[in-house]
Protein backbone atom coordinates (compact mmCIF):
# COMPACT_ATOMS: atom_id res chain seq x y z
CA UNK A 1 0.00 0.00 0.00
CA UNK A 2 1.24 2.92 -0.97
CA UNK A 3 1.77 5.82 1.62
CA UNK A 4 1.99 8.84 0.02
CA UNK A 5 -1.41 9.87 -0.31
CA UNK A 6 -3.91 9.29 2.89
CA UNK A 7 -7.38 8.69 1.62
CA UNK A 8 -8.56 6.83 4.73
CA UNK A 9 -8.69 3.49 3.07
CA UNK A 10 -6.60 0.81 2.16
CA UNK A 11 -9.07 -1.71 0.69
CA UNK A 12 -12.30 -2.14 -0.78
CA UNK A 13 -13.90 -5.70 -0.05
CA UNK A 14 -16.98 -7.03 -2.34
CA UNK A 15 -18.54 -9.98 -0.20
CA UNK A 16 -19.15 -13.35 -2.56
CA UNK A 17 -22.00 -15.63 -1.82
CA UNK A 18 -21.95 -19.44 -3.21
CA UNK A 19 -19.09 -18.50 -5.56
CA UNK A 20 -21.28 -15.31 -6.74
CA UNK A 21 -20.10 -11.77 -6.48
CA UNK A 22 -22.63 -9.52 -4.13
CA UNK A 23 -23.24 -5.83 -4.94
CA UNK A 24 -22.25 -5.75 -0.76
CA UNK A 25 -18.75 -3.86 -0.34
CA UNK A 26 -17.19 -2.15 2.24
CA UNK A 27 -14.06 -0.23 2.46
CA UNK A 28 -11.57 -0.99 5.17
CA UNK A 29 -8.29 1.05 7.12
CA UNK A 30 -5.76 -0.72 7.95
CA UNK A 31 -3.89 -0.15 10.87
CA UNK A 32 -0.63 -2.64 12.65
CA UNK A 33 1.93 -2.71 15.40
CA UNK A 34 1.52 -1.75 19.72
CA UNK A 35 1.40 2.32 18.72
CA UNK A 36 -2.90 1.48 18.15
CA UNK A 37 -3.11 0.35 21.93
CA UNK A 38 -5.40 2.83 23.97
CA UNK A 39 -7.00 2.00 27.31
CA UNK A 40 -8.48 -1.49 27.43
CA UNK A 41 -8.84 -1.50 23.49
CA UNK A 42 -7.61 0.41 20.10
CA UNK A 43 -8.07 3.64 18.85
CA UNK A 44 -7.47 4.09 14.92
CA UNK A 45 -7.60 8.22 14.36
CA UNK A 46 -10.17 10.01 12.52
CA UNK A 47 -8.34 13.55 11.77
CA UNK A 48 -9.89 14.37 8.15
CA UNK A 49 -11.46 11.48 7.06
CA UNK A 50 -14.76 12.24 9.73
CA UNK A 51 -16.73 12.93 6.65
CA UNK A 52 -16.35 10.54 4.34
CA UNK A 53 -16.01 7.87 6.53
CA UNK A 54 -19.20 8.74 8.11
CA UNK A 55 -21.72 10.24 5.12
CA UNK A 56 -20.01 8.24 2.18
CA UNK A 57 -22.56 5.80 0.39
CA UNK A 58 -19.56 2.82 1.16
CA UNK A 59 -19.24 2.11 4.61
CA UNK A 60 -15.90 2.22 6.36
CA UNK A 61 -14.76 -0.17 8.67
CA UNK A 62 -11.32 -0.43 10.48
CA UNK A 63 -8.42 -3.52 11.47
CA UNK A 64 -6.11 -3.15 13.51
CA UNK A 65 -2.87 -6.33 14.15
CA UNK A 66 -1.66 -6.70 17.42
CA UNK A 67 1.99 -8.14 16.60
CA UNK A 68 1.65 -8.78 20.90
CA UNK A 69 -1.46 -11.07 20.08
CA UNK A 70 -0.75 -11.81 16.51
CA UNK A 71 -4.97 -10.95 16.16
CA UNK A 72 -6.54 -8.64 14.07
CA UNK A 73 -9.54 -6.73 15.63
CA UNK A 74 -11.75 -4.50 13.95
CA UNK A 75 -14.70 -2.11 14.33
CA UNK A 76 -17.25 0.03 11.83
CA UNK A 77 -16.37 3.47 11.66
CA UNK A 78 -19.28 4.54 9.84
CA UNK A 79 -21.70 3.27 12.64
CA UNK A 80 -19.33 4.80 15.23
CA UNK A 81 -19.12 8.34 13.61
CA UNK A 82 -23.14 8.27 12.76
CA UNK A 83 -23.90 7.63 16.22
CA UNK A 84 -22.08 9.88 18.07
CA UNK A 85 -23.58 12.70 15.38
CA UNK A 86 -22.07 15.60 13.38
CA UNK A 87 -21.76 17.98 16.32
CA UNK A 88 -19.55 15.80 18.48
CA UNK A 89 -17.44 13.47 15.99
CA UNK A 90 -14.83 11.31 18.36
CA UNK A 91 -10.86 11.89 17.76
CA UNK A 92 -10.96 7.88 17.20
CA UNK A 93 -12.48 4.83 16.24
CA UNK A 94 -12.31 2.37 19.09
CA UNK A 95 -11.49 -1.21 18.92
CA UNK A 96 -13.04 -3.43 21.35
CA UNK A 97 -10.40 -6.64 21.83
CA UNK A 98 -13.47 -8.55 21.88
CA UNK A 99 -14.17 -8.12 18.07
CA UNK A 100 -11.33 -10.44 16.85
CA UNK A 101 -11.10 -11.26 13.40
CA UNK A 102 -9.98 -14.79 12.46
CA UNK A 103 -11.50 -17.88 10.60
CA UNK A 104 -13.43 -18.77 13.48
CA UNK A 105 -15.34 -15.41 13.57
CA UNK A 106 -14.99 -14.84 9.72
CA UNK A 107 -18.43 -15.90 9.06
CA UNK A 108 -20.14 -13.83 11.64
CA UNK A 109 -18.06 -10.92 10.98
CA UNK A 110 -19.05 -11.01 7.05
CA UNK A 111 -22.64 -11.56 8.33
CA UNK A 112 -22.75 -8.21 10.40
CA UNK A 113 -21.19 -6.18 7.69
CA UNK A 114 -23.39 -7.71 5.04
CA UNK A 115 -26.36 -6.78 7.21
CA UNK A 116 -25.10 -3.48 7.62
CA UNK A 117 -24.18 -2.71 3.84
CA UNK A 118 -28.25 -3.64 3.26
CA UNK A 119 -29.51 -1.91 6.01
CA UNK A 120 -28.78 1.15 3.80
CA UNK A 121 -31.81 -0.28 1.35
CA UNK A 122 -34.99 1.31 0.81
CA UNK A 123 -37.19 1.76 4.32
CA UNK A 124 -34.68 -0.07 6.56
CA UNK A 125 -32.01 2.80 4.97
CA UNK A 126 -34.44 5.05 7.55
CA UNK A 127 -34.90 2.58 10.46
CA UNK A 128 -30.90 2.47 9.99
CA UNK A 129 -30.58 6.72 10.36
CA UNK A 130 -32.65 6.09 13.33
CA UNK A 131 -31.31 3.47 14.93
CA UNK A 132 -27.99 4.69 14.59
CA UNK A 133 -29.45 8.42 16.20
CA UNK A 134 -30.54 7.08 19.08
CA UNK A 135 -28.51 3.97 19.56
CA UNK A 136 -31.48 1.45 19.35
CA UNK A 137 -31.53 -1.78 16.05
CA UNK A 138 -34.78 -1.62 15.36
CA UNK A 139 -36.58 -4.40 13.46
CA UNK A 140 -38.00 -4.01 10.16
CA UNK A 141 -41.30 -5.29 11.44
CA UNK A 142 -41.34 -2.50 14.17
CA UNK A 143 -43.23 0.61 13.61
CA UNK A 144 -40.73 3.33 14.26
CA UNK A 145 -42.39 7.33 14.02
CA UNK A 146 -40.09 10.20 14.01
CA UNK A 147 -40.74 13.88 15.06
CA UNK A 148 -38.73 16.77 15.61
CA UNK A 149 -39.49 19.68 17.55
CA UNK A 150 -39.42 23.63 17.48
CA UNK A 151 -36.34 23.26 19.16
CA UNK A 152 -34.80 20.32 16.73
CA UNK A 153 -34.86 18.04 19.78
CA UNK A 154 -35.63 14.58 17.98
CA UNK A 155 -38.36 12.20 19.29
CA UNK A 156 -38.77 8.51 18.25
CA UNK A 157 -41.66 6.11 18.75
CA UNK A 158 -41.28 2.61 18.99
CA UNK A 159 -43.58 0.00 19.04
CA UNK A 160 -43.50 -4.05 18.34
CA UNK A 161 -46.24 -5.13 15.93
CA UNK A 162 -49.35 -6.32 18.29
CA UNK A 163 -48.21 -4.57 21.76
CA UNK A 164 -50.36 -2.00 23.81
CA UNK A 165 -47.13 -0.24 25.00
CA UNK A 166 -44.57 1.80 23.05
CA UNK A 167 -41.06 2.77 23.49
CA UNK A 168 -40.07 6.59 23.54
CA UNK A 169 -36.99 8.03 22.80
CA UNK A 170 -35.96 11.55 23.36
CA UNK A 171 -32.81 13.41 21.99
CA UNK A 172 -33.57 15.89 25.24
CA UNK A 173 -33.18 12.64 27.72
CA UNK A 174 -30.05 11.32 25.96
CA UNK A 175 -32.11 8.57 24.47
CA UNK A 176 -32.74 6.62 27.93
CA UNK A 177 -35.71 4.22 26.86
CA UNK A 178 -38.83 5.35 28.16
CA UNK A 179 -42.01 2.98 28.04
CA UNK A 180 -45.06 4.52 27.66
CA UNK A 181 -49.42 3.99 26.75
CA UNK A 182 -51.58 5.89 25.25
CA UNK A 183 -53.68 5.62 28.56
CA UNK A 184 -50.25 7.59 30.73
CA UNK A 185 -49.61 10.06 28.17
CA UNK A 186 -53.24 11.31 27.31
CA UNK A 187 -54.00 11.50 31.35
CA UNK A 188 -53.61 15.01 31.65
CA UNK A 189 -55.95 15.69 28.09
CA UNK A 190 -59.10 13.39 29.10
CA UNK A 191 -60.64 12.43 32.18
CA UNK A 192 -59.73 8.66 33.21
CA UNK A 193 -61.84 6.14 32.88
CA UNK A 194 -65.08 5.06 35.99
CA UNK A 195 -63.14 2.38 38.08
CA UNK A 196 -65.45 -0.72 36.54
CA UNK A 197 -64.53 -3.00 40.09
CA UNK A 198 -66.09 -0.01 42.52
CA UNK A 199 -69.28 0.54 40.90
CA UNK A 200 -68.19 3.77 38.95
CA UNK A 201 -67.96 5.74 42.17
CA UNK A 202 -64.18 6.42 41.44
CA UNK A 203 -62.36 7.06 38.26
CA UNK A 204 -58.48 6.42 38.19
CA UNK A 205 -56.00 4.76 35.21
CA UNK A 206 -54.63 1.78 34.64
CA UNK A 207 -50.98 2.18 33.77
CA UNK A 208 -49.86 4.26 36.95
CA UNK A 209 -46.71 2.73 37.29
CA UNK A 210 -45.75 4.31 33.63
CA UNK A 211 -44.68 8.00 33.61
CA UNK A 212 -46.57 10.99 32.57
CA UNK A 213 -46.54 13.68 29.67
CA UNK A 214 -45.59 15.64 32.41
CA UNK A 215 -42.95 13.15 34.15
CA UNK A 216 -41.59 13.21 30.38
CA UNK A 217 -41.54 17.10 29.80
CA UNK A 218 -43.56 16.68 26.51
CA UNK A 219 -45.34 19.14 25.32
CA UNK A 220 -48.80 19.42 24.30
CA UNK A 221 -48.10 19.47 20.50
CA UNK A 222 -45.78 16.34 21.23
CA UNK A 223 -48.63 14.67 23.26
CA UNK A 224 -50.76 14.68 20.38
CA UNK A 225 -48.18 13.60 18.22
CA UNK A 226 -47.77 10.62 20.09
CA UNK A 227 -51.68 9.61 20.42
CA UNK A 228 -51.66 9.51 16.54
CA UNK A 229 -48.65 7.36 16.64
CA UNK A 230 -50.67 4.89 18.88
CA UNK A 231 -53.64 4.85 16.68
CA UNK A 232 -51.92 4.56 13.52
CA UNK A 233 -49.93 1.56 14.35
CA UNK A 234 -53.23 0.27 16.02
CA UNK A 235 -55.04 0.10 13.21
CA UNK A 236 -51.89 -1.21 11.30
CA UNK A 237 -51.67 -4.12 13.66
CA UNK A 238 -55.47 -4.91 12.70
CA UNK A 239 -55.47 -5.78 9.68
CA UNK A 240 -57.96 -5.02 7.08
CA UNK A 241 -61.62 -4.52 8.28
CA UNK A 242 -63.63 -6.69 5.96
CA UNK A 243 -65.11 -10.31 6.01
CA UNK A 244 -61.77 -11.96 5.03
CA UNK A 245 -60.40 -11.18 8.37
CA UNK A 246 -61.40 -14.15 11.17
CA UNK A 247 -62.11 -12.68 14.71
CA UNK A 248 -59.37 -13.67 16.86
CA UNK A 249 -61.03 -16.07 19.69
CA UNK A 250 -59.69 -14.60 23.49
CA UNK A 251 -56.97 -16.93 25.13
CA UNK A 252 -57.99 -15.55 28.32
CA UNK A 253 -56.57 -11.75 28.66
CA UNK A 254 -56.88 -9.99 32.37
CA UNK A 255 -59.69 -8.01 30.45
CA UNK A 256 -61.94 -10.78 29.47
CA UNK A 257 -60.92 -12.63 32.77
CA UNK A 258 -61.02 -9.86 35.19
CA UNK A 259 -58.06 -10.92 36.88
CA UNK A 260 -55.54 -8.49 37.34
CA UNK A 261 -53.09 -7.68 34.74
CA UNK A 262 -49.41 -8.48 35.20
CA UNK A 263 -47.51 -5.79 35.87
CA UNK A 264 -45.20 -4.16 33.90
CA UNK A 265 -41.18 -4.59 34.29
CA UNK A 266 -40.52 -0.51 34.82
CA UNK A 267 -38.57 1.27 37.41
CA UNK A 268 -37.03 5.14 37.15
CA UNK A 269 -33.44 4.93 35.43
CA UNK A 270 -32.08 6.86 38.11
CA UNK A 271 -33.32 4.25 40.59
CA UNK A 272 -32.19 1.24 38.61
CA UNK A 273 -28.50 3.06 37.80
CA UNK A 274 -28.27 4.01 42.15
CA UNK A 275 -29.00 0.47 43.04
CA UNK A 276 -26.82 -1.14 40.63
CA UNK A 277 -23.80 1.19 41.18
CA UNK A 278 -24.16 0.23 44.73
CA UNK A 279 -24.01 -3.33 43.86
CA UNK A 280 -21.50 -2.85 41.74
CA UNK A 281 -19.17 -1.25 44.84
CA UNK A 282 -20.27 -4.01 47.04
CA UNK A 283 -19.05 -6.97 45.77
CA UNK A 284 -15.88 -4.75 44.41
CA UNK A 285 -15.10 -4.07 48.38
CA UNK A 286 -15.31 -7.85 48.96
CA UNK A 287 -13.62 -8.99 46.15
CA UNK A 288 -10.70 -6.20 44.59
CA UNK A 289 -9.38 -8.27 42.04
CA UNK A 290 -13.45 -8.28 40.26
CA UNK A 291 -12.97 -6.20 37.49
CA UNK A 292 -10.15 -7.98 36.01
CA UNK A 293 -11.59 -11.31 36.62
CA UNK A 294 -14.42 -10.16 34.79
CA UNK A 295 -12.84 -8.54 32.11
CA UNK A 296 -11.49 -12.10 30.90
CA UNK A 297 -14.76 -13.70 31.56
CA UNK A 298 -15.96 -11.03 28.88
CA UNK A 299 -12.60 -11.84 26.84
CA UNK A 300 -13.75 -14.98 26.60
CA UNK A 301 -17.23 -14.66 26.53
CA UNK A 302 -17.71 -16.23 22.59
CA UNK A 303 -21.55 -15.16 22.73
CA UNK A 304 -21.21 -11.88 23.37
CA UNK A 305 -24.33 -10.24 21.55
CA UNK A 306 -22.76 -7.90 18.31
CA UNK A 307 -24.49 -4.72 19.71
CA UNK A 308 -22.52 -4.54 22.76
CA UNK A 309 -18.85 -5.42 21.30
CA UNK A 310 -19.53 -2.60 19.07
CA UNK A 311 -20.66 -0.22 22.25
CA UNK A 312 -17.08 -1.59 23.87
CA UNK A 313 -15.18 0.04 21.23
CA UNK A 314 -15.61 3.70 22.27
CA UNK A 315 -15.27 3.05 25.75
CA UNK A 316 -12.34 0.35 25.95
CA UNK A 317 -9.94 2.90 24.01
CA UNK A 318 -10.78 5.96 26.09
CA UNK A 319 -8.24 6.21 29.09
CA UNK A 320 -10.24 8.57 31.48
CA UNK A 321 -13.38 5.97 31.18
CA UNK A 322 -11.16 2.89 31.56
CA UNK A 323 -9.18 4.61 34.64
CA UNK A 324 -12.63 5.61 36.15
CA UNK A 325 -14.22 1.79 35.47
CA UNK A 326 -10.41 0.50 37.23
CA UNK A 327 -10.42 3.11 40.40
CA UNK A 328 -14.18 1.88 41.48
CA UNK A 329 -14.29 1.93 45.15
CA UNK A 330 -16.36 2.93 48.26
CA UNK A 331 -13.71 6.05 48.59
CA UNK A 332 -13.81 7.62 44.76
CA UNK A 333 -17.80 6.83 44.27
CA UNK A 334 -20.39 7.79 46.84
CA UNK A 335 -23.43 8.17 44.54
CA UNK A 336 -24.01 7.69 40.95
CA UNK A 337 -23.00 11.32 40.13
CA UNK A 338 -19.54 10.82 41.57
CA UNK A 339 -19.16 8.44 37.69
CA UNK A 340 -19.51 9.63 34.44
CA UNK A 341 -22.12 7.71 32.56
CA UNK A 342 -19.61 6.09 30.00
CA UNK A 343 -18.15 4.76 32.94
CA UNK A 344 -20.85 3.28 34.26
CA UNK A 345 -22.06 1.54 31.15
CA UNK A 346 -18.40 0.15 31.00
CA UNK A 347 -18.44 -0.88 34.22
CA UNK A 348 -21.55 -2.55 33.87
CA UNK A 349 -20.65 -4.23 30.43
CA UNK A 350 -17.59 -5.48 32.17
CA UNK A 351 -19.16 -7.00 35.79
CA UNK A 352 -22.42 -7.80 34.27
CA UNK A 353 -24.26 -10.21 32.06
CA UNK A 354 -27.60 -9.12 32.16
CA UNK A 355 -30.42 -7.37 34.29
CA UNK A 356 -33.69 -8.42 34.81
CA UNK A 357 -36.37 -5.84 35.95
CA UNK A 358 -39.66 -6.94 37.61
CA UNK A 359 -43.18 -5.11 38.94
CA UNK A 360 -42.50 -1.77 41.00
CA UNK A 361 -45.31 -3.52 43.87
CA UNK A 362 -41.70 -5.99 44.54
CA UNK A 363 -38.86 -4.72 47.07
CA UNK A 364 -36.45 -3.51 45.33
CA UNK A 365 -34.27 -5.94 45.85
CA UNK A 366 -36.46 -8.54 44.70
CA UNK A 367 -37.46 -5.85 41.80
CA UNK A 368 -33.71 -6.00 40.05
CA UNK A 369 -32.08 -8.88 39.50
CA UNK A 370 -28.61 -8.87 38.86
CA UNK A 371 -26.74 -11.84 36.50
CA UNK A 372 -23.00 -11.27 37.11
CA UNK A 373 -20.21 -12.28 34.89
CA UNK A 374 -18.19 -13.86 38.31
CA UNK A 375 -21.05 -15.45 40.05
CA UNK A 376 -21.47 -14.08 43.71
CA UNK A 377 -19.30 -15.93 46.48
CA UNK A 378 -21.50 -16.96 49.38
CA UNK A 379 -20.05 -15.10 51.82
CA UNK A 380 -20.88 -11.62 49.26
CA UNK A 381 -24.00 -12.12 48.23
CA UNK A 382 -26.46 -8.90 49.01
CA UNK A 383 -28.51 -8.74 51.76
CA UNK A 384 -31.48 -6.54 51.32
Amino acid sequence: MSGQNDFGEDLYVTFADDGEITSDTIKVQVKGGDSWRRGNGYAVPVDHHSGTWADGNIPVYCVVYDPGTTKLHWANATQQLRRSGPFNPPRFIGVSPNAVLNDITMASFVAQARRYVGRYRGRQAVLTHLGEMSGVDFAPEDHVLHFVNGYDEDLIFWKRPGDALATLLLSAHDWDPCLVSLESLMQSEIPPPEDRNNGGSEREWSDLDLPTAEDLELSRTEVMWLASCFLSTGQADDGPEDDLVAPVECEGCPSCTGEEPEEHGNIAADVLHAYVLARIIDRIEAEPDLVQRSILALRDDGELPAEIVAELGPLESEPRIVRQVNKLSRATVATIDDIGPEAFRLAVHYLIRCIYIGGPSLSLDEQIRIVWRIPEQESTHHRG
